[in-house]
């Protein structure tokens, strides 16, 4: 490896790095803060390593575009290889330097940097460079349609060169060690061969002697399933045509990789089942740990990333506190049994009120938050997007509300719907004292702006604080005498439970506990974990569990009005795959595109269908999950979901539905009525793309993207609006 490899030097309060020569003048304050996830400005993988881009500052007001990496580093084996040969970033920062050295295209190394004391994660920063994987060139080659696909990449010159940068690489005495598709970039060229870069150097050796086998074995990791490429490749890498016994070498030499991937792979997915039973969820790297004198129950602390606490207890740890409160469950469960056969009944007899009677379409809303860094820019999106009805959460434990406050004032100036959603946390709930103070405070100083409050917040979930609903009656029986104190028409929503948990709504809203009474229920209905809203979960797609939920609501003893009952989901999103920012994991995260579907289906499914009477998206902005995405430099950008809803309300905002029109199984059409007589239809397919007829015979096509159709007289006059 080369001799001039920069020196390990400190990069700030307990960090340790190199930083390569050209950029030596980078401050520890730019290195702090472009290792911070905070900064991505998109996320390019998310596993078992998150990899995003960002802006570094090079000074006089100019960036570059950068990758950075981080590496987990937390388990005792990781440790100690990091003690032996150096951290995975700093591997990953000399191997550039050496592979740069022997000719071969890597982007370039700007730092690595990792905790003094060899715990927690490193990270690896270079240049940004923009290009395709090969893997989706060569994928569209198994299946013959690379020319249909990449007209314009010549995928024989791809392989030679491929060949070339092989060679060039293992007769330098380096073995990549895991040399895919997905660790070579093609890069756009003008004219002549094409230009590669290669990635994901921390695996790499150096020095090495290859005998012609080991370098079989170097390119046996290219998806290379034809024989005319794998002899296209050999010629690029030997200069000329390959012998018979060169080519079956790499055929050889491939197969017996793909049988060794497929085996470690299976044996990882066991391993990990196995694993997951005794091993607790490992946290982001830049979540905080919990103090280390805290007791199971109180192994939570606050992730800003995606605006929610994390639980750091383990399974077991959680596993030995639920047994330390089985009574109090056993009164729950009692409350949910003694309720079963009127929920049963009930939601049997709403079968027939679904879609079944005219409902004025005005119950869609958005959460927020303050956006400190330009309050007057997020009233400004609130107006654009065209929804009237808006909640703001507040968070109790918090010493300082001016920033929320200052925003429901605005909000309620501009004749918005307030309401307020009141969280608790752990600190919370262990303090009722301090509880009753906070919701004091809040009281005097929100009240003025809206008289609708969610107490609680996720009551099912112990990161949220709340480890029994006796834990949570008792904040909801306190909130509520101070707020109808001070304002007597103050309505009362609860008991805001998350995720399709019918078990627990129906224990928290029959539960004895004098003073526990709701005006309406809140529910936190997510159903991320089944992709699109008609997907069924145990049996009960969207308007199944909105059913079943006023099902349980109608025959409770802790509401208000059981004969005027109202349901509102106070909380729904799809997230997104943008790493931690996102509040669910990877596998149900889904594209900007299919979000944007599935918000406009949601909230036409359960509005139209009578069973809730407000939808909110949670929340406005925000990264991993938001209408709108903010970026690290503070710019924001209006994602697909946004302008979906914005048109939604549009299109449908003061509108009256009036009836589901017949069409085929897995396609939706619904009928809206303006006020002025025209009529408006809705329509999509939650399968494949189809034709269906409006009452007019006209034919239309629709597919899973919302499309409106107005009518007038049962004549179709504009499409598609």
């Amino acid at each position: 490896m080369s001799a001039g490899v920069p020196g390990v030097g400190s990069l700030g309060p307990g960090r340790i790095g190199s930083v390569a020569p050209a950029w030596a003048t980078l401050s520890p304050e730019e290195i702090a803060r472009v290792g911070d996830p905070s900064a991505a400005t998109s996320t390019l993988h998310w596993g078992r390593n998150y990899l995003y881009t960002a802006k570094l500052a090079v000074g006089h007001g100019e960036s570059v575009d950068v990758v950075v990496k981080q590496f987990r580093e937390e388990s005792w084996f990781d440790r100690q290889k990091a003690r032996r040969r150096g951290t995975k970033a700093e591997r990953s920062f000399r191997a550039a330097l050496a592979v740069l050295e022997a000719g071969v295209p890597t982007p370039e190394p700007i730092f690595w940097s990792a905790s003094a004391d060899g715990r927690g994660h490193s990270l690896y920063v270079c240049r940004h460079v923009a290009g395709l994987e090969v893997r989706y060139l060569f994928r569209a080659a198994a299946q013959g349609r690379e020319r249909e696909e990449f007209p314009a990449i010549d995928l024989a010159a791809v392989l030679r060169e491929i060949g070339r940068l092989a060679r060039r690489l293992l007769d330098h005495g380096i073995r990549h060690r895991d040399f895919s598709v997905g660790n070579l970039l093609i890069l756009p060229t003008a004219e002549g061969p094409p230009a590669l870069t290669l990635l994901d150097l921390n695996r790499a050796r150096f020095e090495q002697e290859l005998d012609t086998t080991a370098r079989m074995r170097e390119l046996s990791r290219l998806a290379l399933f034809r024989a005319e490429h794998r002899e296209i490749l050999l010629e690029g890498y030997f200069g000329r045509p390959a012998s018979d016994r060169e080519s079956k070498a790499l055929a050889l030499a491939q197969g017996a990789f793909e049988g060794k991937n497929a085996t470690k792979k299976r044996l990882r997915g066991l391993q990990t089942n196995l694993l997951s039973v005794f091993r607790a969820r490992r946290a982001h790297p830049h979540i905080p740990d919990a103090p280390s004198d805290a007791a199971a129950r109180d192994k939570i602390v606050w992730d800003a990333l995606s605006d929610q606490p994390h639980q750091h207890a383990s399974r077991w740890e959680k596993l030995a506190v639920r047994l330390g409160d089985v009574p109090a469950h056993a009164r729950e469960l009692a409350a949910f049994a003694t309720a079963y056969p009127r929920v049963r009944r009930r939601y049997r007899e709403l079968e027939r009120d679904l879609f079944a009677r005219p409902i004025r379409f005005d119950g869609a809303g958005v959460c927020v938050r303050p956006l400190a860094s330009d309050p007057e820019r997020l009233l400004t999106l609130v107006e654009d997007l065209g929804a009237r009805n808006v909640l703001l959460r507040l968070h109790p434990w918090e010493e300082n509300h001016d920033a929320e406050e200052s925003l429901a004032r605005a909000l309620f100036e501009r004749g918005y719907d307030l309401t307020f959603a009141l969280p608790q946390n752990r600190d919370l709930v262990r303090d009722p004292a301090r509880w009753r103070a906070a919701i004091e405070e809040i009281a005097e100083r929100f009240q003025p702006f809206g008289n609708r409050f969610q107490v609680g917040q996720a009551i099912n979930r112990s990161k949220w604080g709340a480890w029994t609903l006796r834990e949570y009656a008792d904040l909801a029986v306190s909130a509520r005498e101070i707020l109808t104190a001070r304002a007597p028409k103050v309505e009362i929503l609860g008991p805001a439970v998350i995720d399709f948990e019918p078990h627990a709504t129906a224990a928290a809203l029959n539960l004895k506990r004098k003073g526990l009474c709701f005006d309406a229920v809140a529910s936190l209905l997510y159903v991320d974990r089944r992709g699109a809203p008609e997907n069924p979960q145990l049996g009960f797609d969207t308007v199944g569990k909105l059913r079943l939920i006023r099902a349980i609501a109608e025959t409770s003893r802790n509401v208000v009005d059981r004969q005027a009952v109202r349901s509102w989901v106070t909380e729904v999103n799809w997230p997104l795959r943008e790493g931690p920012h996102s509040p669910a994991g990877k596998s149900v995260a889904v594209s900007e595109p299919e979000q944007a579907d599935y918000l406009v289906r949601y909230f036409l499914l359960a509005l139209a269908s009578g069973m809730a009477e407000r939808v909110y998206w949670w929340q406005l902005i925000a990264k991993g999950y938001g209408l709108v995405d903010q970026n690290a430099d503070g710019s924001l950008r209006r994602r697909p979901s946004y302008m979906a809803l914005q048109t939604m309300l549009a299109q449908l905002g003061g509108t009256t539905f009036e009836r589901r029109l017949p069409s085929p199984a897995g396609t939706w059409l619904l009928e809206f009525r303006r006020d002025n007589g025209a009529r408006v239809v809705a329509g999509w397919s939650s399968g494949e793309a189809s034709r269906v007829a409006l009452p007019s015979g006209e034919a239309i096509e629709i597919s899973g993207s919302v499309r409106y159709f107005e009518t007038a007289d049962e004549t179709l006059i504009h499409k598609a609006l």
